[in-house]
């Protein structure tokens, strides 16, 4: 076989053209113990703190103690896979995770792993996991309300868009029913939902994640899930991997409403890591910077300022408390970051007051502003009227005789309790609640037996769309808001329909 000289000497030519001097630098470590979803690593001098690494058999790592002489790992994954001796990498990136239009309908993990059997998540956007909340003058007042299809939240502790509003109590109390009622409510509203499962039993997320798909919100909703069998660091993560993919949408001008369900699991897996890198615990054997890791969370939801595109991300934390106790260490640090509460109370629970919601600690600090003029007009003194009614039942328990005055009070209180109660996954419409409210806030149903208030509002409400939906849709066309002419039409109906209701009942 003969060799031709000027064929060789092209191709050497070729590929000394086309030869590229690179040097391939990596800062690499090794473990030297590894444990409990840990891992320390020596070696890694010029690593950041919250930065990706990559361990061998694709795990990956989050740098989260720097310390003298090693970096603390979380291993975001199978730390059984891990070895001591292993070689890690560092990666010069942050923690991220995909966002965008792609993610809705889907159940994923924090990393965006998909948990439904649908395939991988296909987009080319990314967000960091941890990113800055929006600065004062990046925001502006929360003024829009963000309805829940709660009769007694919206009319007593209002939520706006771009608000935190946290449900709080013991549990079993229907913290989780709330949140689910209210995406449920979002449906043809344009608010993109995110529904943070942390801690949870899987086969209690299955359960909301089928009643998601049954009543179409899927759609529009992203299942985040971190389960009670998901490593310690999947969990503490797991809220900030929901925010950041809510963010994307804020920060497009768009409207979010985001369920973390619930954070005092998140609390409890940050206490685990921590206690684990052995960081100095505090009250509760939780780390001192506790408070932080909810602050810096809950701080990203906000309703943000034109300029920027008047975007917002609501949010709505749970924290489950235990005997009621909401002095402890977790309620109050995150009482104190929200703009408001839903105290969930187990005794109202089971006397069948469905929302149990306690209206002497239950406050939303935004208040009227997010509520419809006409939902302020009905319900401007409810909640202080049924405090009021919760001090003379207690009273009347007692068997002294009561006035005429008191006695009425106190029948119109158990009517309002009855039209306040609510089947789950049963959202109404805005001005419903508003035409139901007024029948009983003016006194309207005074003559109506109790047991029977939960019928007549279901039969008035289809009553009135058959028979007056022009009026309905001249009190939503005045965007809720009801004058004098519109209220006393709404009032003519009322004594027209128990006219009806008497006859037929």
């Amino acid at each position: 076989m003969k060799f031709k000289a000027d064929e060789i000497a092209s191709v050497i030519q070729k590929e000394i053209e086309q030869f590229e001097s690179r040097v391939d630098v990596r800062e690499v470590g090794r473990v030297i113990e590894v444990g409990d979803g840990i891992a320390q690593v020596y070696g890694l001098s010029g690593v950041m703190s919250g930065e990706m690494l990559q361990f061998p058999r694709d795990v990956i790592g989050l740098a989260f103690n720097l310390e003298e002489n090693s970096v603390g790992v979380i291993i975001l994954g199978d730390y059984l896979k891990i070895q001591e001796g292993d070689e890690v990498r560092a990666t010069g990136r942050l923690l991220r995770t995909p966002v965008g239009d792609a993610v809705l309908g889907r159940v994923l993990d924090p990393l965006g792993n998909p948990l439904d059997g649908k395939g991988p998540v296909k987009t080319l956007d990314y967000r960091l996991v941890e990113s800055p909340a929006p600065g004062v003058s990046d925001r502006q007042p929360v003024r829009e309300a963000l309805q829940t299809g709660i009769k007694a939240v919206d009319a007593m502790t209002p939520i706006g868009r771009g608000q935190r509003e946290l449900i709080i109590g013991d549990r079993k109390t229907g913290k989780t029913q709330i949140g689910v009622d209210t995406i449920i409510n979002q449906k043809g509203k344009d608010v993109k939902c995110f529904y943070v499962a942390v801690g949870q039993k899987d086969s209690t997320v299955a359960g909301v994640i089928e009643t998601f798909r049954q009543h179409g919100a899927m759609e529009y909703t992203t299942v985040i899930v971190a389960g009670a069998s998901a490593p310690a660091p999947l969990q503490y993560i797991a809220p900030y991997a929901g925010t950041a993919m809510a963010e994307y949408f804020m920060y497009k001008g768009q409207h979010a409403l985001i369920v973390y369900d619930d954070l005092s699991k998140q609390a409890v897996a940050y206490r685990q890591l921590s206690l684990l890198m052995r960081r100095p615990p505090g009250r509760e054997a939780y780390p001192g910077d506790v408070f932080y890791c909810h602050s810096r969370l809950l701080e990203r939801s906000a309703k943000l300022s034109d300029d920027l595109g008047g975007g917002s991300l609501t949010s709505l934390p749970i924290v489950e408390t235990q005997e009621g106790e909401v002095s402890a260490y977790i309620p109050t640090n995150v009482i104190s970051i929200t703009d408001g509460q839903i105290y969930l109370q187990p005794d109202l629970f089971f006397r069948g007051q469905r929302p149990a919601m306690n209206v002497g600690i239950s406050v939303s600090r935004v208040g009227g502003s997010a509520q419809i003029p006409a939902m302020k007009q009905v319900a401007g003194g409810l909640r202080l009227d049924l405090a009021a009614f919760r001090e003379l039942e207690a009273f009347a328990q007692l068997g002294s005789d009561l006035d005429a005055a008191t006695q009425q009070r106190l029948e119109r209180g158990y009517r309002m309790n009855e039209l306040l109660i609510q089947g789950v996954c049963q959202p109404l419409d805005v001005i419903d609640q508003v035409l139901v409210i007024h029948a009983g806030v003016k006194g309207f149903l005074d003559a109506i037996p109790v047991s029977s208030i939960r019928l007549w509002e279901k039969e008035f409400l289809t009553w009135f769309h058959d028979r007056k939906q022009s009026l309905w849709d001249r009190v939503k066309a005045l965007t809720g808001k009801m004058g004098e002419e519109e209220t006393e039409l709404v009032e003519t109906a009322i004594v027209e329909f128990n006219e009806y209701f008497a006859k037929t009942n």
